[in-house]
């Protein structure tokens, strides 16, 4: 695949659409009946945690990993789990050697889950930036070539195919609330669907503490924040001060960007669990939480449909037991404080 101004369009993403097939799942688009209630308006939830591997990241990563050559030594990575078991997964498809650099604020689970598709993993430090260091002296040193998380054409692209099968589906679709990380679904998402349908929105949801990309924007230039514990610990780890592709998207593409606490984080988790009998990570319900904070006052269009991506269903499991049962939970030393489920 070549892409001729390193910036990927709407044909680079309908090409990873095909290159994907039978690798990545053509996930469900189903309504949420007490979102929908709480919105006024059809609410829509994008089920990635019907992937393969529970998270959207085997979309781009298949899409980058079909553009190894062959005889490659192998395939590496820095990620903070889902990215890691995409990797993992698809280079197992093609017989490829995939290592994993990952910090020591990914969870257990998410390691557990890496390992059990075959990948070599590499924990250095504690922050993506450390991770990324590890990834790139390997492709030095032995000759891997890199997958990248999110700054990437290929990747990009693979992820835009979520856009494409949104409004394929749904083309009333008014806004689509995407969590905001590194910018990779972000950027492939918005660039996807406004090429399809320049007036939809599209607006970034990341927690408020160690949003790397909000920093950006915000600055008006790649900025490092201090990564932190998070219930939604997907959407930890910085953009990368060289950033190429994703920072520039997202800042032209997205619409606005909303900032949610980690109490916000925790209700959401309780209301997709309790109303619509699903389970999520908390960078997955980023959006629900934006929703039931009130924080999208006058950023939809009234009556119009909204739609979120439920990104990845790999949490600790001992962690959602204390959220639904409204127990406190503990975050290097943030107690996020509970309380049981009720509607409001």
């Amino acid at each position: 695949m070549t892409f001729q101004t390193g910036v990927p369009c709407l044909a680079d993403v309908l090409a990873a659409a095909q290159r994907i097939l039978g690798i990545a799942a053509r996930t469900p688009l189903v309504p949420s009946p007490f979102l929908t209630d709480r919105l006024g308006a059809d609410f829509l939830l994008k089920l990635e945690i019907a992937q393969p591997i529970g998270a959207f990241k085997l979309r781009g990563a298949a899409n980058a990993i079909a553009a190894v050559p062959d005889g490659a030594p192998g395939v590496v990575c820095c990620s903070t789990g889902n990215h890691g078991r995409a990797v993992a997964h698809a280079a197992a498809r093609r017989g490829l050697r995939a290592v994993v650099c990952l910090s020591a604020l990914v969870p257990e689970a998410k390691l557990a889950g890496i390992r059990t598709l075959g990948a070599e993993l590499r924990i250095v430090g504690r922050s993506q930036d450390d991770a990324q260091a590890e990834a790139t002296r390997l492709m030095a040193e032995a000759g891997l070539a890199e997958i990248p998380p999110f700054d990437d054409p290929a990747v990009i692209a693979g992820q835009g195919t979520l856009g494409l099968e949104i409004l394929a589906e749904r083309p009333d679709i008014g806004t689509l609330l995407v969590p905001l990380s590194g910018g990779g679904l972000a950027a492939g998402v918005a660039l996807a669907a406004k090429a399809i349908k320049p007036d939809v929105r599209v607006i970034g949801v990341s927690m408020d503490r160690g949003a790397a990309m909000a920093a950006s924007i915000a600055a008006g230039r790649p900025v490092a924040v201090q990564e932190v514990a998070s219930l939604a610990d997907s959407l930890g780890g910085g953009i990368g001060l060289d950033n190429r592709l994703s920072f520039a998207l997202c800042r032209d593409l997205l619409d606005a960007v909303v900032l949610v606490t980690e109490e916000e984080i925790y209700r959401a988790l309780q209301a997709l669990f309790h109303e619509d009998r699903l389970v999520a990570e908390g960078a997955a319900v980023v959006g629900i939480a934006a929703l039931l904070s009130g924080k999208l006052a006058g950023q939809l269009d009234a009556g119009a449909p909204v739609a979120t991506i439920l990104t990845g269903r790999n949490l600790d499991m001992g962690v959602l037991a204390r959220i639904v049962t409204g127990a406190d939970v503990e975050l290097d030393g943030k107690i996020v404080k509970g309380a049981p489920w009720r509607r409001t």
